[in-house]
């Protein structure tokens, strides 16, 4: 009733699969963690972190074998553009860090978010200004509660 197939099917294998380098998925991952973390390392070295540097090249190293080329190669970019990629940066070792369990990376990925997520904030965050700062009461010589305005409300 059918026809049996003539040609092999493309999920054999080659005769010569065994010729060719695999990798794990294990080492996928390690090469894909130093990486990112790599490139976080430039971010955080132009940004002139040094102690975070350091800890990052240790982890660099680690997965490595070998330590990092640093070098403070400047892309004159503003700090909180530096920060926002460093944040992105740091979110990409987190997730792969999660994905091979790697507590020790992922603890450092994460600091590293926190506190770049801190300066982002620090650098939007405008300072308290005579125009924004609610004057004293007489009474007690605290400032007064500011009224809350809600908008569209009925």
């Amino acid at each position: 009733m059918y026809e049996p197939i003539r040609t092999k099917s493309v999920h054999t294998p080659a005769d010569h699969a065994d010729e060719f380098p695999h990798r794990s998925r294990e080492e996928e991952l390690d090469i894909q963690l130093a990486g990112h973390l790599a490139a976080l390392l430039a971010v955080t070295d132009e940004l002139g972190l040094g102690e975070a540097g350091d800890r990052i090249a240790e982890q660099v190293a680690r997965l490595r074998g070998a330590p990092p080329a640093r070098h403070a190669g400047l892309t004159d970019a503003a700090p909180d553009t530096l920060h926002r990629r460093a944040h992105a940066l740091a979110g990409r070792a987190l997730v792969v860090a999660a994905s091979r369990a790697d507590t020790a990376a992922a603890i450092l990925a994460a600091e590293r978010m926190d506190a770049h997520t801190a300066a982002m904030a620090a650098a939007t965050t405008p300072p308290p200004t005579a125009a924004t700062t609610p004057p004293p009461t007489a009474a007690t010589g605290t400032t007064a509660p500011t009224p809350v305005r809600l908008v569209g409300a009925l």
